[in-house]
């Protein structure tokens, strides 16, 4: 393969899918955003003890989750009248590692 080609083998995303992924990026994109997945890491959390981990109000925690969960990043599990918040599956806590590990070893 001559420089600057594509290889057969690799397929470009196509339009939809790239959007999808940078608009997954652009969630990922704010310093409170990627400390309240690192807070999530360890288990599920209510919004006052993620405000506390984290070191922001309780409404711009509900703000960035109301994000994350539309970015199916986070859930939320209703008790009551509190509503404690879990990563949404292992792909985040391999996307946020990785992203870790690019930083710290990079």
């Amino acid at each position: 393969m001559a420089e600057g080609q594509v290889s057969d083998s690799v397929e470009v995303l196509d339009e939809g899918t790239a959007a999808e992924t940078a608009e997954l990026f652009r969630a990922l994109s704010d310093t409170s955003r990627v400390r309240i997945i690192s807070a999530l890491i360890g288990g599920e959390l209510n919004v006052g003890a993620i405000a506390e981990a984290v070191g922001i109000s309780e409404s711009a925690v509900s703000h960035h989750l109301r994000g994350l969960r539309q970015m199916r990043l986070v859930r939320g599990r209703k008790v009551g009248r509190q509503v404690f918040y879990r990563l949404h599956d292992e792909h985040i806590i391999d996307l946020y590692q990785r992203g870790l590990d690019h930083v710290l070893h990079g």
